[in-house]
C-alpha cells in the first residue's frame, strides 16, 4: 500500500468523523423536534454523499499523482539505464577494436615468424642434404681406406714372410757364393771379381724366376679371394653412387614464356619462391639464363613433381602461395598415378603377372632412379628378359626367372630412405609382399652367389652383368671416356719392355704386347701386376679394368 492510498483513507476517515459528529448533533437537536428529523436525515445523507464524492476525488487525484510520479521515475530510470548501456556499448566497441588491432599485429608477427621459420627450416634441409652427401662420400672413402689398409696389412704380412725367406736364402746364397767362389778360383783360375759377377748373374736369374712363380701363385689366390669378397661391395657402391654424373642428373631446365615471368615466380618479397621450395622440397634457381629456370634436387621424384607444378602455374598464370599449394598437391596426385602406370607397363612388358599393387608402385618409382645414367626400371626389364631366356635354355622355370629378374633391384626404389643395402631392403620387401622364396633368394644374393640357395641368383647375376655391360647401357661423357682410354694406354706404355698397348671393351680391359726378348713369361706376371697397381693408384674408373699381357715369340726359317 502506497502513501497516497494511506492519505486517501485518512482523509476519508476524517471526513467521516466530521460528518458523523454533525449528524449526531442534528439528531440530538432534532430528537427534540420530531418534525425536523426527516430533514436532518436528508441533510446527513447529503453530507455523507458529498463526503464520499470528495473522498473519491481526493483518492483519484492521489492515485493519478502517484501514477504520474511513478511514470516519471521509470522514465528517468530508463534514460539513465540507456545512457549507461550506451556507455558500456562504446567501451565494449573500443575494447573490441583494440583487440582486433592487437590480433592483427599478433597475426602479422606470427606470419613473419612462420616465414622466418620456413626459411631456417629450408636452410637446415639444404645443410642436411649437404652433410648427408659429405657423410656418404666420407663413408665410401673410409670403406676404400679400410679395404686398402686390409690389403696393405695382408701384403705386409706376406712381405714379412718373404723377407724372412729371403734372409734365409741370402744366408744360403752367401754360403754357396763363398763355395762357388773358392771352386771357381781354384778350378777355373778366375779372378774374384769375375767369379762374383758370374755368381750374381746366376743368383739374380734364379731369384727372378722364383719371385715370379711365387707372385703368380699369390696373385691367383688373392684374385680368387678378392673376387669372392668384393663383388657385392663393388657392385653396390657403383650402382648406388655415380659421382661423375650426379650433377648432370640433379638439375631440370624448365622453359618460361619470357624473362618477365621470373619476377612473378619470385613474388612479392620472395613469398612465391619460398612457398614453392617449401612445398616441393626442390631448389628453384633463377639466374641470368634467358627464358628458363632451373629445378635442382638429388631426388628425381621431387624434381618431377616440381616440374609438373611449375608448368601448370606458368600455363595458368595465377602464381601465389595458395595457388602454388593447390597445384603442388595436384601434381603429387598425378605423379602417383604416373608411377603406378610405369610399374604396370614394366610388369606387362616383362610378361610378369600377379604383382601386388604396392610392389607395382615401387617398380614405378624405379623409373626415376639411374645408375651411371642407366635407367634402373629399363635395366630391370632387360634383366627379366635375359633371365627368362637363360632359364629356358637350362630347363628352369622361365616365369619365375623373369619375376626374379624384374624385382632383383626393387630395393633401389627406397634405398635412399632406409638403412641397408638394396639387396637387404629388396629381400625384406619381397617377404612383405609374399614373393616366392626363389625370387627372394635372387633379390638377396644376386651379388653374393656364395650365399645363394637356388640357381636363380646365378641367372640374375649373369643377366645383370650382361645388361649393365652392353655398349651404350651406361652413360659417360665423351671427354671423360677418351681421357680414361688414353690414360690406360699411357700408363702401360711407360713400363720398359712394352711394345704396344690397346684399351678395349670401353676401357674395361687393356691389352699389352711386350717384347719377348726383354720380358719372359715370369716377368710378364710381374708386369701385369705392376701395371694394375699403377692404374689403381693413378686413375678413377667404374667397375674393374682387366690387364692382359701378351708375350709372343716367333721362329721363322726359309726352305730353299
Amino acid at each position: 500500500m502506497t502513501w497516497a492510498t494511506l492519505l486517501v483513507l485518512v482523509l476519508t476517515l476524517a471526513i467521516g468523523l466530521v460528518a458523523g459528529g454533525a449528524v449526531g448533533r442534528l439528531l440530538t437537536e432534532r430528537r427534540r423536534d420530531a418534525s425536523a428529523r426527516s430533514e436532518a436525515e436528508r441533510e446527513a445523507e447529503a453530507l455523507l454523499q458529498r463526503a464520499r464524492t470528495e473522498a473519491d476525488q481526493i483518492r483519484q487525484r492521489s492515485e493519478d499523482e502517484a501514477t504520474r510520479r511513478a511514470r516519471e521515475d521509470r522514465d528517468r530510470f530508463d534514460a539513465e539505464l540507456a545512457r549507461e548501456r550506451d556507455a558500456l556499448r562504446q567501451d565494449a566497441e573500443r575494447d573490441r577494436q583494440e583487440a582486433e588491432r592487437e590480433l592483427t599485429r599478433t597475426r602479422d608477427d606470427l606470419d613473419a615468424k612462420r616465414a622466418e621459420l620456413d626459411r631456417i627450416r629450408e636452410e637446415l634441409r639444404r645443410d642436411r642434404e649437404k652433410l648427408d652427401g659429405f657423410e656418404e662420400r666420407l663413408t665410401r672413402r673410409g670403406e676404400q681406406q679400410d679395404a686398402r689398409a686390409l690389403r696393405l696389412d695382408e701384403q705386409e704380412e706376406r712381405l714379412d714372410g718373404r723377407e724372412a725367406e729371403l734372409r734365409r736364402r741370402d744366408d744360403e746364397l752367401a754360403e754357396r757364393e763363398a763355395e762357388v767362389d773358392r771352386t771357381l778360383h781354384d778350378v777355373a783360375g778366375m779372378s774374384r771379381e769375375q767369379a762374383e759377377q758370374a755368381v750374381l748373374e746366376r743368383v739374380e736369374g734364379e731369384l727372378e724366376r722364383e719371385k715370379a712363380i711365387r707372385v703368380r701363385g699369390a696373385l691367383e689366390r688373392a684374385d680368387a679371394e678378392a673376387h669372392r669378397r668384393s663383388r657385392a661391395i663393388l657392385a653396390q657402391a657403383i650402382q648406388r653412387s655415380a659421382s661423375e654424373v650426379s650433377a648432370a642428373i640433379a638439375v631440370t631446365v624448365v622453359p618460361i614464356p619470357n624473362d618477365a615471368m621470373k619476377g612473378r615466380i619470385i613474388g612479392r618479397e620472395g613469398r612465391n619462391i619460398r612457398a614453392f621450395e617449401a612445398l616441393t622440397g626442390v631448389d628453384l634457381i633463377i639466374d641470368d639464363t634467358p627464358e628458363a629456370v632451373l629445378l635442382s634436387s638429388f631426388n628425381p621424384l621431387r624434381r618431377e613433381v616440381a616440374k609438373l607444378a611449375l608448368n601448370e602455374l606458368l600455363a595458368d598464370g595465377r602464381i601465389h602461395p595458395a595457388r602454388i599449394e593447390e597445384v603442388v598437391q595436384k601434381a603429387q596426385q598425378e605423379m602417383q598415378t604416373y608411377i603406378r602406370e610405369r610399374g604396370e607397363e614394366a610388369s606387362l612388358e616383362s610378361n610378369v603377372v600377379g604383382i601386388k599393387p604396392g610392389m607395382v608402385q615401387l617398380l614405378g618409382r624405379m623409373h626415376f632412379r639411374t645408375s651411371y645414367g642407366q635407367n634402373i626400371l629399363q635395366h630391370s626389364v632387360q634383366v627379366a628378359h635375359l633371365s627368362g631366356i637363360i632359364a629356358a635354355e637350362l630347363g628352369l622355370d622361365e616365369a619365375l626367372a623373369r619375376r626374379a629378374g624384374l624385382l632383383h633391384d626393387i630395393g633401389k626404389s627406397i634405398d635412399r630412405e632406409l638403412e641397408g643395402t638394396h639387396t637387404e631392403i629388396g629381400a625384406g620387401l619381397g617377404r612383405r609382399f609374399g614373393e616366392p622364396s626363389e625370387v627372394i633368394d635372387a633379390i638377396a644374393n644376386h651379388h653374393d652367389l656364395d650365399r645363394a640357395e637356388t640357381l636363380y641368383p646365378v641367372l640374375v647375376n649373369a643377366a645383370d652383368a650382361v645388361s649393365a655391360a652392353r655398349p651404350g647401357a651406361r652413360r659417360e661423357s665423351l671427354e671423360v671416356y677418351l681421357k680414361r682410354l688414353e690414360g690406360l694406354e699411357n700408363i702401360a706404355t711407360a713400363f720398359p719392355g712394352v711394345e704396344k698397348s690397346y684399351a678395349i671393351q670401353a676401357g674395361r680391359e687393356i691389352r699389352i704386347i711386350v717384347e719377348p726378348e726383354e720380358v719372359d713369361d715370369a716377368a710378364a706376371v710381374l708386369l701385369a701386376r705392376d701395371i694394375a697397381a699403377r692404374i689403381e693408384q693413378d686413375m678413377e674408373y667404374p667397375g674393374q679394368v682387366q690387364v692382359t699381357v701378351v708375350r709372343e715369340t716367333r721362329a721363322v726359317q726359309y726352305a730353299r
